[in-house]
């Protein structure tokens, strides 16, 4: 330790002194790494790592100057004095542990091994997570100082969380590893993200006259105060499908020095599909089309290729205050289509991602603005594209999509029809299934993470032929151009597109419910969809629930429906319920605890349920809510005080003939095991649900279909709601415990039974009875 101080005075550092102490285990072993930190003195965890080929886990913990003697004291009371039971005191803690090392480069890198450089002396952009600790400035102050001296470049802007703050640094490994003091000032390295590669306009397919003409038989709402706002490559606004629909006081740059202008054509494409869009189907309706909201771009990628100079998450930040410091009432829906080139988080939160989260919950903010974010789950890598449809399933979704918080959004195809005809060539997927274009999470093995993507919509399809597979003009979305003068019409394809129909189904639920919060649009959504038959035979191998696990984390909840979304049906009905709760609270210095619990009365019609008998129904629940974010230590599952969300929700429904009391003693001990860390125990009762309890409460959005006889349903009487832990709990240094979160549940039934007006039994119950018990 002495030496380490020394070499920190001597670089000129005045406080923050100590050592970073690498900690593995012995092969096959859990680390006890949350007994490796110590508040009172502290010692602080930095990051957590697991080894599979070797079955190690890895332990990087900051110890100020002289609190060494802690580990000391551990060993000693180790050798010196058992335990009641006889065994040595801190057997737990040092059992598993087969070495100590002072940190190097490799017990900070938390990213995949393959995107280190080839050699240590080639320069890239590096992502530096530095721990918050006493004084965060002062240890940003430090990092720079230090940086400056090596004469490393560093991003002008930083990404900041309640626990990390992630800087980009351009340099070497070997010079990064030459210095121990720079080192002492990082919990975790990563590489910085690349943005993904952006295809190339297809030459027009119609001509001047068909825009024309729909440009007549389009009408705009008078109230414009609704906006998709698309964070992208800029938007050219001169066309004359989008100039009524955008002004120039809508387009901003992340960079003035790039302009407003796109020179690649990706945005202005997007926007197009955002307001009409696939072009083809109103420019052959022949009827009046209506657009109920406008367009806002951000320019936020000069070309189609991005730099990592800047982290992506300050820029997204920067790119999303920009239209709400111009207009602060406008209603919005963020769209992003950009996304990094690889899939090497495996749905673990980066510092992007962790920025959208940050954008969507907003509880940092001077005044609560939660916001409805889209993003794209980005493209499939062209070189297996004949692998398809295991291509996808091998294909990790890229960041940010692994945002809880935002929609992420993959892609299908309808489009299997090549024009004109060949019979040499064929589409690649089949009608209603996963596009090869999609990626998935079916790569993420670890518990924790969301259930991505959350839906999909049309993506285009690919060609195959004798030698390989590629893009068809009649295989893609048709869209707006970003040269008018030269052309009006372009093609557009992948998730980018499929995100910009997203924004545009959310734009449309928002105007026609101007009130509801983002979380609702988000959960109906998400409610609305429904697999095609052709996704459930690629990829829902039978009727169990990791089977339908498995078919979300490929296709999503599936396509949404907009009249799903928006309208009932007789025989099919939509309940939507917008509240808050504490999910936590504290007394005095006593330890924070679970706080509020929502019981809310189901009002199915019993009597009409009980006369159908045996006929089978769907009922399915959704709750939505946004989490704050908190990046850092998170590598594999963690629970207790390192969780990645500040809070969870959970969703529960009655058992049949199970009363009140019963029903909230259940609850309590679910909740109560959850927060124990205790394993899951399903009963007979749960065969119903497609995913069950053990998979769905996953993420921020969790959604579920149960299925049985309608006498079943009508003995299904409560839905609660309740809390989960998460950090808002645990560090109480943040004072986040007593805060109230919002939440959106939406709950349905349907059956094929037409002859069963469930709507108006529905309504006469509501009349005689009350919704809610809290």
């Amino acid at each position: 330790m002495t030496q380490a101080v020394i070499a920190q005075r001597q670089a000129g550092q005045e406080k923050g002194f100590g050592l970073q102490l690498e900690f593995i285990s012995e092969p096959g072993f859990e680390l006890a790494f949350e007994s490796l930190a110590r508040g009172p003195q502290k010692i602080e965890l930095l990051n957590v790592r697991y080894d599979e080929p070797t079955k190690t886990n890895f332990a990087t913990v900051f110890v100020p100057d002289g609190k060494l003697s802690a580990f000391e004291s551990l060993v000693n009371q180790y050798l010196q004095s058992n335990s009641k039971k006889g065994l040595p005191r801190n057997t737990l803690v040092l059992n598993p542990i087969q070495e100590i090392r002072i940190a190097t480069f490799d017990a900070l890198w938390t990213d995949d091994p393959a995107m280190l450089p080839a050699r240590d002396d080639e320069a890239i952009w590096w992502e530096f997570w530095l721990p918050a600790r006493d004084d965060q400035a002062a240890v940003i102050q430090r990092f720079k100082a230090v940086a400056n001296v090596l004469q490393f470049l560093t991003s002008e802007h930083l990404l900041t969380f309640p626990e990390r703050t992630v800087i980009n640094v351009y340099g070497s490994k070997a010079a990064i590893m030459a210095s121990m003091v720079l080192l002492n000032e990082v919990a975790e390295i990563r590489r910085a993200k690349e943005t993904a590669e952006f295809f190339d306009a297809l030459p027009p397919i119609e001509q001047a006259e068909w825009a024309e003409e729909l440009a007549g038989r389009v009408t705009a709402t008078e109230d414009n105060n609704l906006r998709v706002c698309l964070l992208d490559t800029g938007v050219n606004p001169g066309h004359p499908l989008l100039a009524a629909h955008i002004e120039m006081d809508d387009l901003h740059s992340v960079d003035a020095a790039w302009g407003v202008d796109d020179t690649v054509g990706h945005g202005t494409g997007l926007a197009g599909v955002a307001l009409y869009g696939d072009l083809v189907e109103p420019l052959l309706s022949g009827g009046p089309v209506s657009i109920s909201h406008r367009v806002e771009s951000v320019k936020l990628l000069q070309a189609a290729h991005g730099s990592p100079s800047e982290p992506y998450g300050s820029l997204t930040m920067r790119a999303v205050a920009y239209p709400e410091i111009k207009g602060p009432n406008k209603q919005r829906i963020f769209s992003m289509a950009i996304t990094s080139i690889d899939d090497r988080d495996r749905g673990r939160p980066s510092a992007w991602s962790a920025a959208v989260d940050m954008l969507t919950a907003d509880y940092l903010g001077e005044r609560a603005n939660p916001r409805l974010m889209i993003v794209s789950a980005g493209n499939a890598k062209a070189a297996d594209y004949l692998r398809y449809p295991h291509s996808n399933l091998t294909d990790g979704i890229h960041d940010p999509g692994q945002s809880w918080n935002a929609i992420c959004v993959g892609a299908y195809t309808l489009k299997d029809r090549l024009d004109p005809p060949s019979t040499t060539s064929h589409p690649l997927a089949a009608h209603g299934g996963l596009s090869p274009y999609s990626t998935t999470s079916r790569t993420w093995t670890k518990t924790p993470w969301p259930l991505k993507p959350d839906v999909v919509f049309e993506g285009g399809n690919l060609v195959r032929d004798a030698h390989g597979a590629f893009e068809h003009t009649s295989l893609s979305l048709l869209t707006t151009s970003h040269k008018p003068a030269a052309r009006l019409f372009s093609t557009t394809w992948a998730t980018s597109a499929a995100s910009a129909l997203a924004a545009r189904m959310a734009a449309q639920i928002a105007a026609a419910y101007p009130e509801l919060w983002p979380e609702t649009v988000r959960a109906l959504m998400v409610h609305s969809a429904e697999w095609t038959p052709q996704m459930k035979a690629d990829f829902l191998a039978g009727a169990s629930k990791a089977d339908y696990e498995g078919l979300v984390r490929a296709c999503g909840f599936g396509v949404p429906d907009l009249g799903r979304a928006i309208w009932s049906a007789a025989n099919s009905l939509t309940l939507v319920v917008e509240d808050k709760l504490r999910p936590f609270g504290r007394q005095g210095t006593n330890p924070a605890t679970a706080k509020d619990m929502h019981l809310h009365q189901l009002p199915w019609p019993k009597q009409s349920l009980l006369d159908m008998g045996d006929a089978e129904v769907e009922m399915r629940v959704t709750l939505s809510y946004f989490i704050e974010p908190n990046p850092g230590v998170l590598e594999r599952g963690v629970s207790g005080r390192y969780r990645y969300e500040s809070h969870g929700l959970r969703f529960e429904v009655s058992r049949e003939s199970e009363d009140v009391t019963a029903f909230r003693q259940r609850i309590n001990k679910k909740a109560r095991a959850e927060e124990d860390g205790l394993p899951y125990v399903g009963s007979a009762s749960d065969d119903r649900w497609c995913i069950g309890v053990r998979g769905r409460h996953r993420g921020s959005l969790h959604s579920d279909i149960w299925r049985g006889p309608a006498s079943a349903l009508a003995g299904l009487g409560l839905l609660g709601v309740y809390p989960a832990p998460g950090w808002w709990k645990t560090l109480v240094k943040k004072n986040r415990y007593n805060e109230d979160v919002r939440y959106s549940l939406v709950v349905s039934i349907k059956t094929e039974q037409n002859e069963v007006d469930l709507y108006n039994a529905v309504s006469t119950e509501i009349a005689n009875r009350n919704a809610i018990v809290t």
